[in-house]
């Protein structure tokens, strides 16, 4: 008896850190789901809203997305300025997250009130795996980013979360290109500085706009109702999904899973990879889309061969 109690103990404490945060990914370690039952399939036994029917993120089918004329152009106001504070880069064990001032702020964009930008993460697979969270008609991107932003009419997140206009996300895709994107480089070089879970440094302040695809691609979106992607997943998300990827350089977007760990220094290291929540069912929703999105390649035959059948047979 006493023989197994040692080895149950030095079989349990690799992952008392697992357990101690009540989930993870199941890129991790293998206990995450098999031993612990703490990954993204048995987050609902700890997180009861992770299993309900607005959950995030999920596949964007385009073909079935319905226009909505109220999806115009969002208004960002901050965004563009430098702030007075320095942002602040963390490992918060699960991304690598930069806090933002509430200076910058959305409207617009279908939104019936004003939101205040809190920060914003990255989600992202291997080296040769994509792992961004949201898919475009089944296809998975190499990262993702979110830009978080509470409503203001709610005094803090905790209330945001207890409402379904709660929190506004702005999702990015990532591609990989030839050329460096430079309005990228002090995040990516501050990965270092970060690589254990809790390190944390500020940066030199920057302009969130620098951070975005240019402006016509700003108008092309897709806005659907969800939830966190993270445990304790409250369905108090509007979702907007820009569709035309913002480019990264190879050695850019291999940074951040060779950078980081899931673990604290002190611990075994654990790679951060494949740090996505596996796609989640639609169910009753509607995927909207903006008057800007473009369509598909495949619409476009699609019309094109309508076109020619009408011209024929006339």
């Amino acid at each position: 008896m006493q023989a197994f109690l040692i080895i149950f103990v030095s079989f349990w404490l690799p992952y008392s850190s697992l357990a101690s945060g009540n989930w993870c990914y199941t890129s991790q370690d293998a206990s995450c789901d098999w031993f612990l039952s703490l990954g993204p399939d048995h987050w609902s036994v700890n997180h009861p809203d992770c299993g309900k029917q607005k959950q995030s993120p999920i596949d964007i089918v385009t073909k079935m997305a319905n226009h909505l004329p109220s999806l115009c152009s969002f208004v960002f106001r901050g965004y563009d300025q430098i702030p007075t504070k320095k942002p602040m880069i963390k490992n918060t064990g699960h991304s690598v997250q930069v806090t933002l001032e509430e200076t910058n702020t959305i409207s617009g964009g279908g939104l019936a009130n004003t939101y205040k930008a809190l920060q914003l993460h990255f989600h992202w697979g291997t080296t040769t795996t994509p792992g961004a969270e949201h898919t475009i008609d089944g296809t998975r991107y190499p990262m993702e980013m979110h830009i978080v932003h509470r409503n203001e009419k709610y005094k803090n997140m905790e209330e945001a979360l207890n409402h379904t206009d709660g929190v506004a996300v702005l999702g990015f895709l990532f591609k990989e290109t030839k050329e460096i994107n430079s309005n990228y480089k002090d995040i990516i070089n501050h990965l270092n500085d970060v690589k254990s879970n809790d390190q944390k440094v500020s940066m030199t302040p920057f302009a969130l706009k620098s951070l975005l695809p240019s402006d016509t691609d700003l108008k092309h979106y897709y806005r659907y109702e969800g939830s966190l992607t993270t445990p304790s997943c409250q369905e108090a998300v509007i979702w907007t999904i820009f569709p035309n990827p913002i480019p990264l350089r190879k050695d850019q977007l291999n940074a951040f899973p060779t950078s980081l760990y899931f673990s604290k220094e002190s611990e075994k290291p654990k790679p951060m990879v494949s740090n996505y929540r596996p796609i989640q069912k639609l169910n009753n929703r509607v995927v909207y889309t903006s008057k800007g999105v473009r369509p598909t390649s495949a619409a476009v035959l699609t019309v094109v061969f309508v076109a020619y059948l009408s011209t024929s047979f006339n």
